[in-house]
């Protein structure tokens, strides 16, 4: 462990990139799962994200026929969505950090979670409304709450105190 990593924001650094990778990875693992299950290859749904951000396809009765993976949006797609989790696990450490200082913030921290959980569920729902058929609002919310729930039991787990920060004192104690 280097000098840095025991500062606040290297603790915050480290822990943000922790909780966004641990955030794409369970996104990742549901669809696979999600597209295993539909029988239709552990990589349907990243290709499919893939062709319609990068290549533009938005008719979902093109997208349904079956197609031979196109490697670059896979890979375009997973970038974008590493990115995406990584900010995301950033600016969830930093607010987690804030809350510390007090219940206000953590009150103030706590709403933000709340409502960028919402936000990037409808952001990636209306982002994906040309495929809807294949990619359903549920799975949508499903995939994300995941999500959430792996890494906020990463961050209990690191935090003890947590809960007890976050919802002011309704939180298991301390261990």
């Amino acid at each position: 462990m280097s000098g840095s990593d025991r500062t606040p924001v290297g603790r915050t650094l480290r822990e943000g990139v922790l909780l966004g990778t641990l955030g794409y990875v369970t996104v990742a693992v549901f669809y696979a799962a999600f597209d295993f299950l539909a029988a239709r290859g552990t990589l349907y749904t990243v290709d499919l994200l893939g062709k319609a951000f990068f290549r533009g396809l938005r008719d979902p009765a093109v997208l349904q026929l079956p197609a031979t993976p196109d490697l670059t949006a896979l890979f375009l797609y997973n970038l974008l969505h590493l990115a995406l989790s990584l900010a995301i696990g950033l600016i969830v450490a930093w607010l987690l950090a804030r809350a510390e200082r007090g219940p206000r913030h953590a009150l103030t921290s706590l709403g933000v979670m709340v409502v960028g959980f919402v936000v990037t569920v409808l952001a990636a729902g209306l982002l994906t409304e040309p495929i809807r058929p294949l990619l359903p609002w549920w799975s949508i919310v499903w995939a994300n709450a995941a999500a959430v729930l792996v890494a906020g039991t990463a961050v209990v787990w690191r935090r003890p105190g947590v809960l007890r920060t976050l919802f002011g004192g309704s939180g298991p104690p301390p261990a």
